[in-house]
């Protein structure tokens, strides 16, 4: 899984890598988008750098009805968390299989122990939208908007992390992680938002259950999660 202990915003942004023409604005029925879905996914590239199957948050495995280049795959035999736009189709075999129509890299932070975070703390805002976990519950995703626009300094970016404040024991000896956003806007303007996605692994949380404070326009969202396995 590709993964990285801090993002900058340009690559938060969901960048979308379209595949086929472009589709009639009055098309009706059974046209190419009609029956679209959207799923996040683990995505598979073979040695070559071209996806051939996913794992999506149900569980469910698909292979390409034709392996296909994205830009956001960069290493040969890897996995990257994505959020794919398809079309279940069948292979030549009559099995279920997909056919891509848009996909974008979604990113996964590392999580970093308050201890060793090398700078101070930023808990600039942004706008929360939802948080939930995966069915497999291998991740918990959150939807976001950040506020951006067209800065002076252009080499200014937003910066999002996640960081891991304390475990505190539960009287029920469980324990908790308690996590915090750490979202630094860098002087960057806030004229428009931009919706950004962003999946925790579970397995990383070293704990029973955690805590997760998000800083907003409207103060603290803290949304919780019970990761008994």
């Amino acid at each position: 899984m590709r993964t990285s202990s801090g993002y900058f915003f340009c690559l938060m942004c969901v960048v979308w890598v379209i595949f086929g023409c472009t589709q009639d604005a009055y098309e009706k029925g059974e046209g190419r988008y009609s029956l679209m879905r959207a799923d996040f996914v683990e995505a598979h590239a073979d040695g070559q750098k071209k996806i051939y199957q996913i794992t999506t948050d149900d569980g469910d495995v698909l292979s390409a009805s034709k392996p296909f280049s994205a830009k956001l795959v960069t290493t040969p035999d890897s996995i990257y968390r994505c959020i794919l736009y398809y079309n279940k189709v069948s292979d030549e075999q009559g099995k279920d299989a997909f056919e891509p129509i848009s996909i974008g890299q979604v990113p996964c932070p590392k999580i970093i122990p308050l201890s060793e975070l090398e700078t101070e703390m930023k808990t600039d805002p942004v706008k929360f939208e939802s948080a939930w976990m995966s069915k497999s519950g291998k991740y918990i995703n959150l939807s976001l908007y950040l506020m951006t626009g067209s800065a002076d300094d252009e080499e200014a970016k937003q910066t999002l992390r996640v960081v891991q404040d304390e475990i505190v024991m539960n009287p029920d000896e469980t324990n908790t992680c308690h996590l915090s956003f750490y979202h630094d806007q860098a002087g960057v303007p806030e004229y428009y938002s931009t919706q950004v996605y962003v999946s925790i692994l579970t397995s990383a949380i070293p704990a029973d259950s955690v805590r997760i404070k998000i800083p907003t326009y409207k103060g603290i969202v803290e949304k919780a999660f019970d990761l008994k396995r």
